[in-house]
């Protein structure tokens, strides 16, 4: 690593300390932001500053901060423990529940806020896509979580899970995209 890497990364280990939360939640919108505009890269479309800014601002308002807060109490109730017993409850835990419900919000936060639409639109997209995408977010996000919750130190899990879930982010773009292109073909 260079130096001037290595002085960033120890100034951001500076802040991590200090303002743990404020850190989490900026660096979780910086990578949901470069998700968003890494995806709008892949899709060919111009790039679209308002739909970065709102994917930057649902990372550093909801997703760090939820994360922090989760992760903390996780580790609260289960006393910090890493045995595979302690991790799997944890990862079922936060499958079963915060999964689920991350996913709603994120669908009601596009639909409404990104895309502008009627609630009766997101209500009813939601209901019936909701179903689909939890389904195939239980195929990797829990082994994310495992990781996360295995080998990653705690003021680490929220940059880790942001990190995996803009790669997620373009995953789902490049599926999306493929979609589209096979219904064209």
């Amino acid at each position: 690593m260079s130096e001037v890497g290595k002085e960033a990364w120890r100034k951001y280990l500076i802040q991590l300390q200090a303002h743990p939360l404020r850190t989490k939640a900026i660096t979780s919108g910086v990578l949901a932001g470069t998700s968003s505009l890494v995806a709008q890269k892949i899709s060919g479309s111009k790039i679209q500053l308002r739909k970065l800014v709102l994917f930057m601002l649902y990372g550093f308002g909801y997703a760090g901060p939820l994360a922090h807060f989760l992760h903390k109490l996780l580790d609260t109730l289960f006393r910090g423990k890493k045995d595979n017993k302690t991790v799997a409850k944890k990862v079922l835990l936060e499958q079963l529940i915060v999964s689920p419900w991350n996913n709603m919000v994120f669908m009601l936060y596009y639909g409404l806020v990104m895309e502008g639409q009627p609630w009766r639109s997101v209500k009813g997209k939601v209901r019936k896509d909701l179903p689909s995408v939890q389904f195939a977010a239980w195929k990797f996000w829990p082994i994310v979580s495992w990781v996360n919750h295995q080998y990653i130190p705690l003021q680490f899990r929220v940059v880790y899970g942001s990190f995996m879930g803009a790669l997620w982010a373009i995953f789902l773009n490049l599926k999306a995209r493929s979609a589209t292109t096979l219904k064209q073909a």
